[in-house]
């Protein structure tokens, strides 16, 4: 039995909505985790911090660092200060992040290393 892929991410984000679109056309069953409603579980971040590092999962391109002041985007210097500011800002958090069924961790979407993952 295959275990479920998870996707974790925010319902309106356009890189979610375009994963789902994919994952669905392929036919692949998952589950998704709004982490804007559900919110960010600890011990999935802390997972996601060790698979992929604080400076892949922290998204600085997006509206949510630009609004941050200056002085709140200088603190977040090391993995725990990264943590504290997506537990309490989730939308900071670059998306899609996706539990494999392999138990790996990846951010963002790429087509082609997910079509790779899936026939593994």
């Amino acid at each position: 039995m295959t275990t479920q892929i998870t996707l974790y991410g925010i319902a309106n984000c356009d890189t979610v909505k375009r994963a789902r679109a994919w994952l669905s056309a392929a036919g692949v069953a998952y589950s998704f985790h709004d982490f804007k409603k559900a919110g960010v579980p600890a011990d999935a971040l802390d997972a996601w911090l060790g698979a992929a590092g604080w400076q892949r999962l922290l998204n600085r391109q997006g509206s949510t660092w630009r609004k941050l002041d200056a002085e709140q985007q200088a603190a977040v210097q090391d993995a725990a200060s990264a943590r504290a500011l997506m537990l309490a800002m989730p939308s900071i958090i670059k998306r899609p992040v996706v539990q494999w069924p392999d138990k790996a961790i990846t951010v963002g979407f790429d087509a082609v290393d997910w079509a790779e993952r899936l026939k593994r």
